[in-house]
């Protein structure tokens, strides 16, 4: 019986000293209640520690940084449009004691990210264009000063017809989107700096804050790709027609110099060929004049020639004028 005894007091001491002993990994801060009340401080280094038992409890939190990620957060920028913003966040606990008394729980904790990181990131986004929040100020711009200038003029040479209003404003609005600074990474620091200035008081530091993506809503998306293309179409158009008209000017153009190289080269053929016939008419003059006689026999020969053949039936009468120099030769 004395022994049982002595088994049960051995068992009991051993929980009890099971029970009061606890170890901190060197990743974790531990804080030890009393009826659910913390008592002493956080316990923050790592080993063999002791508490009272059964009446204390440790609960143990990460020291590491942890990941915050929210979903996306409709906000409308300060030129009026909507966009969702994902942003995420890396923290972790620096007074493990506030952070136990304040939320206690990881969830409870992302609970109170949810609200202060999408609330701050809500207030400063909506003072900020949509380019501010897109372009970041540390990279180099994609438009070059050449580029820039070639938009204004594009948007000078578009006619100011109500046609073509939407191709001046998209070429307006490239132009200023190519001369805009942006401030993404300055809005993330902003955030970055409201939010770790709320979260202290639940013993949290807010490590870093960064925005993941922007987009337009998905209630917009389609609608704005589609504006986008008819607005593209437009100046498209445009060029197509302004191609066109340059073309017709330059058919016209080239139609009215053949027909001025035609008209020269005619005049100069019939000049030529005028030239042409007043010299053979000077020649056949002077062979006329030489013998008229020879003349004349040659262009007998010559109609007998044209007129003779196999295919040809010729009556005239034996005193007609055209055999004289046949009879003759006879």
């Amino acid at each position: 019986m004395k022994k049982g005894k002595w088994f049960i007091l051995l068992a009991v001491a051993i929980i009890l000293v099971v029970d009061a002993l606890y170890i901190v990994d060197e990743t974790q801060h531990a804080i030890v209640t009393q009826f659910g009340e913390p008592v002493g401080g956080a316990v923050s280094r790592s080993g063999l520690h002791i508490k009272a038992p059964l009446i204390q409890k440790v609960h143990l939190f990460e020291k590491r940084i942890l990941e915050w990620d929210g979903e996306p957060n409709q906000i409308p920028t300060a030129d009026k449009k909507f966009i969702a913003v994902d942003t995420f966040a890396r923290w972790r606990i620096v007074d493990p004691l506030l952070y136990y008394e304040s939320v206690k729980l990881e969830s409870s904790a992302h609970g109170r990210l949810d609200a202060v990181i999408n609330g701050v990131t809500r207030d400063i986004i909506a003072n900020n264009t949509l380019i501010e929040i897109v372009r970041d100020s540390n990279r180099e711009l994609l438009f070059s000063a050449d580029d820039i200038n070639i938009l204004r003029e594009v948007q000078e040479t578009i006619p100011a017809d109500g046609d073509s209003v939407a191709a001046r404003q998209l070429a307006d609005s490239q132009a200023d989107d190519a001369e805009a600074i942006g401030r993404r990474h300055e809005i993330e620091l902003e955030v970055l700096a409201e939010t770790r200035s709320d979260m202290e008081r639940y013993g949290i530091e807010i490590v870093d804050v960064r925005i993941k993506r922007i987009n337009y809503i998905e209630s917009v998306r389609r609608d704005v790709y589609q504006r986008m293309i008819a607005e593209r179409s437009k100046i498209s158009g445009w060029y197509r027609s302004t191609g066109i008209g340059e073309g017709d000017v330059i058919l016209g153009e080239m139609e009215r110099r053949l027909q001025e190289i035609e008209s020269t080269a005619y005049r100069q053929v019939q000049e030529i060929r005028g030239e042409a016939d007043a010299e053979a008419t000077r020649i056949y003059a002077q062979t006329f004049n030489r013998d008229p006689e020879f003349y004349r026999l040659w262009q007998t020969l010559e109609t007998y020639k044209e007129t003779m053949g196999s295919k040809n039936t010729l009556i005239f009468s034996t005193d007609s004028d055209y055999y004289r120099y046949l009879k003759e030769i006879r």
